[in-house]
């Protein structure tokens, strides 16, 4: 059942499916596949362990002009190890230290954006829009709704992740007491248009940089690599999910686990748009890649790796390099590598693209502390990698 506030224009969905046909047609936001019916209740209808809920505002002749994309977090302090350096980890533990946040009980955390994605994937906002006004009563409803809808509230509120141009409209949060903050930035490859192949790539690097991809294909050749459809994919998702946990342990802002049974349904949706590939090593699977093609983007989504034996046959590596070779393969324009292992990411010739996050605590007083906590949360600093002979193959 549709909820509204008693502001006429805010309108509220608790499923996908429950958002009428015709707010899609106002919006046309759908080329964007992060805003499409069918990749959003995918993630819906796979990850139960996130409470979902969708903003609509319509203008005057009740024609919608904006969608956000919400999800309600349970988060676990007590699962954290104690060598966990997440920021979650790093909040918690300040948290517990000012008795702020209670260790009986999960801490709930709203976000607004994609939970398991990098990028501007939460909000739509017509063109033609003021849009720092509509984002101002995107944020005002959202706090209203978890008002009247959850009888516990909101511990934390997240607003991810706003792109450097983004700023002068996304910085209207701030007059809302939210605080903002810089994580892991999205590492960003733009393609040569004149790559028509993957050796083509491969001539555009420096020497160092050519003999080194070419000694990390070499030590992966003995990796078979198998294309993952619908068909295939159940008795791959075991192993898939192990490799999984294995990376997300190590990432450096993680809101919650990905259940990988979404793939099926994506795969079933959006057919040849969205990648899968496995890794074996003679029987066993020591890693699995995953992506979307986003227009004339190739977005790269959850990889799986067997750190074991990642070294010696360059897994990840390769990953990069297949990555690549889709993307030329496909003539897209840009490849997002996401955040996490920034510097071998540069290796390939990707560069920064920074984004931003907005946070803010319940209680006034509490969020006054936690603005000084975030203001000594800096990005992991990286060693930039060159590799192209020319600049004008990289941004």
């Amino acid at each position: 059942m549709e909820k509204s506030l008693t502001v006429q224009n805010v309108h509220y969905f608790d499923r996908i499916s429950k958002i009428p046909e015709e707010v899609w047609k106002d919006l046309d936001c759908s080329e964007n596949l992060y805003f499409s019916p069918d990749y959003l209740t995918a993630l819906e209808n796979n990850n139960s362990q996130l409470d979902f809920f969708y903003v609509v505002i319509k203008n005057e002749q009740q024609k919608a002009i904006a969608f956000a994309s919400v999800q309600m977090i349970d988060f676990y302090i007590d699962s954290l190890q104690n060598e966990d350096q997440s920021l979650l980890n790093r909040i918690a533990c300040i948290g517990r230290q000012l008795k702020i946040l209670p260790k009986e009980k999960p801490l709930k955390i709203l976000n607004c954006g994609n939970t398991f994605v990098s990028g501007e994937h939460g909000i739509f906002i017509k063109s033609d829009q003021n849009k720092r006004s509509v984002l101002r009563l995107l944020a005002k409803a959202i706090l209203q709704y978890t008002q009247q809808q959850y009888q516990s509230p909101i511990d934390i509120f997240i607003m991810k992740d706003f792109l450097e141009e983004s700023l002068p409209i996304s910085n209207e949060l701030i007059s809302l007491g939210y605080y903002a903050f810089n994580v892991e930035p999205n590492m960003k490859l733009t393609l040569n248009p004149e790559w028509n192949s993957f050796d083509d790539y491969l001539i555009s690097l420096k020497t160092k940089f050519r003999v080194k991809a070419k000694k990390a294909l070499q030590r992966s050749d003995e990796l078979k690599v198998q294309n993952i459809t619908q068909e295939n994919m159940d008795e791959q998702l075991v192993p898939m999910t192990h490799l999984y946990h294995k990376v997300a342990s190590k990432a450096y802002f993680n809101l919650g686990d990905f259940n990988l049974k979404t793939y099926k349904e994506l795969k079933a949706s959006l057919n040849d748009s969205y990648i899968l590939k496995s890794y074996w090593l003679n029987d066993k699977m020591v890693g699995f890649l995953s992506g979307m093609i986003n227009g004339a983007t190739l977005d790269a989504h959850f990889v799986g790796i067997d750190y074991s034996s990642n070294k010696q046959f360059a897994i990840y590596q390769r990953m990069l390099y297949d990555y690549i070779q889709v993307a030329i393969d496909q003539k897209l324009s840009v490849i997002n590598f996401a955040r996490t292992a920034s510097e071998i990411k540069s290796s390939v010739g990707a560069v920064p693209e920074h984004l931003t996050i907005y946070i803010r605590h319940k209680k006034t007083i509490t969020n006054k502390f936690l603005k000084l906590f975030l203001l000594r949360i800096q990005p992991t600093e990286f060693n930039q990698k060159f590799p192209f002979k020319q600049e004008s193959n990289r941004l």
